[in-house]
């Protein structure tokens, strides 16, 4: 190690900035000193990278003893910049008084880039006070605060003391500084005006889902960051940090300090990492591959066939999978409008159709999945929630949609969530943001995801005889915000049984596939990730095919029957883009249409259909089909003239008997109807056996 003076470091820090020339020849430090008046910053990025190609050693240090040598080089920008732009730095200088130049830097160095980075789970005692460098997710970010860091304090002559901060505990003077001059005052008030602040906040780092080890809980850490840094990174969001690692005491009531201590980061570098879901690097032999795949004929049955291969059948789900994680791009319109471009699915079925293994296995493939079981979640889990700290700040937590924004949130057991938690999902699953206002934290986040939910009916297995809505125990607003429903039923049958049998048996026997996948998960993973770089556009005989099928589907039925809204125009044009996408195509064809058009039709032909009359009805998802509006009306109407104009209450018995009449209903059914119409609150029981309506 080095032993070169602070002074002497400062020199050459200084020499580095002026004479470094980047692979074009310019000055690259030089010019970004200059250019730091123009832009009013007060902080500089330096790439450690340069920096170990100009003197190993300083790199070194820099990374061993940040403290000192972060100090000289913060001394050698302001060096640098006096010469560059000297107004500029005098405009600084004077900017803070004479005693606030000695607890800040007038301008900060920022390192970036360096090549070691450690996940959360490495940093142990032996990283203490050093510059490390780690990547991680946001999931908590507290509200900005002034934090002091020279505190003035006025005794009662007046006189003022400065005393430096560096603990959260603010430490006072003991004796005022004119102790000399005969002022023995040791009673002190802390001067505002004189006091210089900085602008502070904390954020929570976690593991990457994607790093943590099987079994393991997630490793956080809390990162402090002032100045400039403040404001650069939102819970949700992924990072690369640079800072110093520090100890910090925890403490007791009574006990003062313990000899426990607990780490932190101070943050001295902060860069999302763009737009890119995950770091995994696609290389160009990787993408020869890619588009080899696509190229061949059968291709997108080959990507089916490799959605969970583990699972015997459910062609139709895998392809909806397979959508679903590709998705459709968003689009943004000029007035700010935001149209959703992710794709959402829900599984209906029986216990034993595989859901929670299709749902896990699209979390794995997704860029970015996360799995959560209804059961453990709740409205703030799932969307963001304000905590307060031990310290009192009020800090922003993001939930399972927001860490998962621009991927997949997989959500099993979604009929045992509370009612007011599943609430919390009708904002995202549309407008895609959550928003929150609590506890004086007004903020709205980012949730593009798409979102795979599996429920179970309401009477263990499903009842072909009943329409969708009454074999789940789901709200209607929130039904209508999936774009496909896809009904598994475990119906017995001797040929199919004994695949599926086989399947299993052999799936254990072996320990690995019955059959190999034509593509494997890790290429099936880079291969999603590529396509969804892809922004396709609609072509004119894509469009004139989806109209066609909206047309054809708007004219069927009555006036009063629902059929196809343009809510399911959208899902239409969303599956046909993810088609297109899934391609590495940039134009939507006839070709993809025609298989979103496809995969309407099978959803609609189990899940739109009314059961009572055969047809196709899509009321059944909107709350009631057309025939069952016909019979409520009915009975309304009996139920108004047995009560006559004096609104007389209505025996039970004599209702029912008057709907049977009708010759619309059986007995079953009038007695069904009748507890409908109470369960509902459009009429109510006065006494015993009688009724009026409300």
């Amino acid at each position: 190690m080095s032993t070169k003076t602070l002074p002497k470091i400062t020199d050459e820090l200084e020499n580095f900035l002026k004479t470094y020339k980047d692979k074009g020849g310019s000055l690259k430090y030089r010019m970004r000193i200059s250019q730091m008046a123009s832009r009013g910053s007060r902080s500089l990025v330096v790439d450690i990278e340069d920096l170990q190609m100009y003197d190993v050693d300083m790199a070194n240090r820099l990374i061993n003893e940040p403290d000192e040598v972060l100090s000289s080089f913060n001394d050698a920008v302001y060096r640098t910049l006096k010469n560059e732009a000297p107004a500029y730095a005098k405009t600084i200088r004077e900017s803070l008084h004479e005693k606030a130049r000695e607890s800040l830097p007038l301008v900060e160095v920022r390192i970036r880039n360096m090549t070691d980075k450690l996940s959360l789970r490495q940093i142990g005692t032996e990283y203490l006070d050093k510059l490390v460098s780690v990547t991680g997710m946001v999931v908590r970010a507290s509200e900005l605060k002034p934090l002091i860091v020279e505190a003035a304090f006025r005794c009662r002559k007046e006189h003022i003391t400065y005393e430096k901060q560096s603990d959260m505990v603010l430490k006072r003077p003991t004796v005022c500084d004119e102790f000399s001059s005969g002022c023995k005052s040791t009673k002190f008030e802390l001067d505002m005006k004189n006091t210089v602040f900085v602008d502070y906040q904390i954020v929570r780092l976690q593991e990457l889902p994607e790093e943590l080890p099987p079994g393991q809980l997630p490793q956080a850490l809390d990162v402090s960051l002032q100045r400039d840094l403040v404001n650069t990174a939102r819970p949700g969001d992924r990072v690369v940090l640079t800072g110093i690692i520090r100890a910090e005491a925890e403490y007791s009531r009574g006990a003062g300090k313990l000899r426990v201590f607990r780490s932190k980061i101070d943050g001295n570098y902060l860069e999302a990492v763009g737009k890119e879901p995950e770091m995994i690097q696609i290389t160009e032999e990787d993408e020869t591959i890619i588009h080899e795949i696509a190229s061949q004929p059968g291709a997108y049955e080959r990507l089916i066939e490799s959605v969970a291969p583990t699972i015997h059948g459910f062609e139709t789900q895998k392809e909806a999978i397979l959508l679903l994680v590709a998705g459709s791009p968003q689009r943004i319109m000029p007035d700010g409008t935001v149209i959703r471009g992710d794709v959402n699915v829900l599984f209906v079925g029986d216990p034993g159709t595989a859901k929670s293994e299709m749902l896990k296995y699209a979390a794995r493939i997704a860029s970015r999945g996360l799995y959560t079981s209804g059961r453990g979640s709740t409205a703030a889990g799932l969307t963001a929630a304000v905590v307060r700290e031990k310290t009192g700040m009020m800090m922003l937590e993001a939930g399972a949609v927001v860490l998962a924004d621009q991927g997949l949130a997989s959500i099993d057991e979604f009929d045992k969530m509370r009612p007011d938690d599943r609430n919390a999902l009708h904002e995202m699953m549309e407008q895609q943001t959550v928003s929150v206002a609590k506890g004086g934290i007004v903020a709205t986040l980012n949730a593009r995801t798409s979102i795979l939910a599996a429920a179970n009916p309401v009477l263990g297995k499903y009842d072909r005889y009943r329409n969708i809505s009454e074999n789940l125990n789901l709200p209607i607003p929130l039904l209508t915000r999936f774009d496909l429903i896809f009904v598994l039923r475990d119906i017995p049958d001797r040929a199919r049984d004994e695949r599926l049998a086989r399947h299993v048996l052999e799936l254990h026997r072996k320990g690995e596939y019955v059959k190999a996948p034509s593509i494997d998960f890790n290429l099936l993973h880079k291969y999603i990730l590529y396509a969804k770089k892809i922004c396709p556009v609609l072509t004119k005989e894509a469009e004139e095919k989806i109209l066609e099928y909206y047309l054809d589907m708007r004219k069927t039925g009555s006036e009063s029957m629902i059929t196809v809204t343009p809510r399911q125009l959208e899902a239409l044009i969303r599956l046909a883009t993810a088609r297109a996408r899934i391609m590495l195509r940039d134009k939507v064809t006839e070709e993809d249409a025609m298989r979103a058009v496809s995969l309407m039709s099978r959803m609609l032909e189990t899940v739109g259909v009314d059961v009572k009359t055969g047809k196709m009805d899509l009321g059944v998802l909107h709350g009631r089909p057309l025939s069952e509006r016909n019979l409520l009306v009915a009975a309304l109407d009996v139920f108004k003239t047995l009560e006559g104009p004096k609104k007389n209450p209505v025996e039970g018995k004599v209702f029912i008997d008057e709907l049977v009449k009708t010759g619309k209903f059986t007995q079953e059914d009038a007695q069904r109807m009748l507890q409908t119409l109470n369960r509902s609150g459009q009429i109510y029981e006065v006494k015993p056996g009688f009724y009026r309506k409300l």
